[in-house]
């Protein structure tokens, strides 16, 4: 990743993230992947709960803001709290895209599009391997 990792709160080397993600987390996670479509159980996840970055823990999403988009990918209209995740131009395609990810520790998490639903219009299209799932104790 090009940008600087020790400007995060939550910083390692990269023999410690590999010893700690598996090969394929690693490779989205700090290496700005992204998982193949439709391969997350994430996708269909229903239950109510939040989201956590698998990277360091930290509270991401929440349920109540994931939809369907169609996409393959898990998709929510915001972060649970805004301050949860950063974002960057990313120039990896021909066209710009936005790049989110986690604030905690720098984990890439996906992209943010403007074309979800009401009320943001947001599409944070979102790897799962990006993420672990927390149900809530009800669900």
């Amino acid at each position: 990743m090009a940008r600087d990792e020790r400007s995060f709160p939550v910083t390692k080397s990269n023999i410690a993230w590999q010893m700690q993600l598996d090969e394929t987390r690693y490779r989205v996670l700090r290496r700005g992947a992204t998982e193949v479509a439709f391969s997350s159980d994430l996708v269909d996840e229903k239950r109510s709960g939040v989201y956590r970055c698998a990277g360091c823990d930290a509270e991401l999403f929440t349920a109540d803001d994931k939809f369907d988009s169609g996409t393959g990918w898990p998709s929510f209209t915001k972060p649970g709290d805004p301050s949860a995740i950063g974002t960057r131009r990313d120039w990896k395609l021909v066209l710009p895209r936005t790049e989110v990810h986690c604030a905690t520790c720098g984990s890439h998490l996906g992209h943010v599009f403007g074309d979800g639903p009401r009320p943001t219009g947001k599409r944070f299209c979102i790897n799962g391997l990006s993420l672990d799932f927390e149900p809530s104790p009800d669900a």
